[in-house]
């Protein structure tokens, strides 16, 4: 069984441990989650799904809270505007 997973992150392929959140990828990846109104850049909070701040575009799909997305391989993860 692997022991990591390779991810797109804004484009930049990263390889993270099994297991590891997309948001956590993201951060590895040094990309934030999402734009705020204001153009903020916004990141994970409370990383357990209550806030919905670290919502990200994952596998073509808006909104996603990537705090409780595992990363699998090959995974298409972007900033979410």
């Amino acid at each position: 069984m692997p022991e990591t997973v390779v991810v797109s992150v804004g484009g930049k392929n990263v390889q993270v441990p099994v297991g590891t959140s997309a948001a956590v990828a993201a951060i590895i990846a040094g990309e934030h989650c999402r734009t705020s109104v204001g153009g903020q850049p916004r990141a994970p909070l409370c990383g357990m799904g209550i806030c919905f701040e670290c919502r990200m575009k994952i596998n073509g799909k808006v909104h996603v809270r990537s705090c409780q997305v595992i990363c699998t391989d090959g995974m298409e993860i972007a900033v979410d505007d």
